[in-house]
C-alpha cells in the first residue's frame, strides 16, 4: 500500500498487476473519463486487458492497476517488445480525472519502469501523440528523464505526429543518452 489519499479521505492506494475478470470493464470507464481518447482507441485499451486475461503469462502485455476504495484509478500497460533483447514499450499510462496533478502519473511509470527492469528490460520505449490534449503526457515523460528520439510526422493523422521517447533503466541511466 501506498500513501496517496484520496481528497477529503483516509483510503490509501493500492497497486496491484494481478489482473480482475472485471478490469476490462474499468479500463474502458477510466479512459473514457479522461475525454483523450477516440472510441477505438477506448476499446483498444480494453482488448489488451482481454488479451492478457485469455493469454495469462503468455500474453505480451503486462499491467499495473492503481485503486483507492477498490476503485480503478490509474493503470499502466506495458510489455517487452517482440524480437528484441531487451526493449520494452509502455503502451498505457491513464490517470482518473479526479486524481491528475498529484503524483499518480509519475509513480505509476516509475513502477512501470522498475517491473520492466526487473523483467529484464533495459530501455522504455513510449509513443504518444503530438496533439495539445496529450501535452501533459509529454511532459511527464520529460521529466521523468525520457528523450525524444524520433517524430513521425502526419503519422495518425494529418498534424498529428507519433513522437517516440526512450529512457535507459537500471543504475546507468541516461548517461550514454545525452
Amino acid at each position: 500500500m501506498q500513501d496517496f489519499p484520496e481528497q477529503g479521505s483516509t483510503a490509501r492506494l493500492v497497486m496491484r498487476e494481478v489482473l480482475r475478470a472485471s478490469d476490462a470493464e474499468a479500463v474502458c470507464s477510466l479512459v473514457r473519463a479522461t475525454g483523450t481518447f477516440s472510441t477505438a482507441e477506448i476499446a483498444l485499451a480494453a482488448s489488451l486487458v482481454d488479451d492478457a486475461l485469455q493469454k495469462g503469462p503468455r500474453s505480451e502485455y503486462r499491467f499495473l492497476f492503481g485503486t483507492l476504495s477498490e476503485r480503478l484509478v490509474g493503470y499502466s500497460c506495458y510489455g517487452a517488445i517482440a524480437a528484441t533483447e531487451s526493449s520494452f514499450d509502455l503502451y498505457w499510462i491513464v490517470v482518473s480525472p479526479d486524481q491528475q496533478r498529484r503524483g499518480l502519473g509519475q509513480l505509476l511509470l516509475a513502477r512501470t519502469e522498475e517491473q520492466a527492469l526487473a523483467l529484464g528490460g533495459r530501455r522504455l520505449y513510449v509513443e504518444t501523440s503530438s496533439r495539445p490534449q496529450y501535452a501533459h503526457a509529454r511532459a511527464l515523460y520529460q521529466r521523468a528523464g525520457y528523450v525524444l528520439v524520433a517524430t513521425l510526422e502526419d503519422f495518425y493523422a494529418p498534424g498529428d505526429h507519433k513522437t517516440i521517447y526512450v529512457k535507459l533503466l537500471g543504475p546507468s541511466g541516461l548517461s550514454t543518452m545525452r
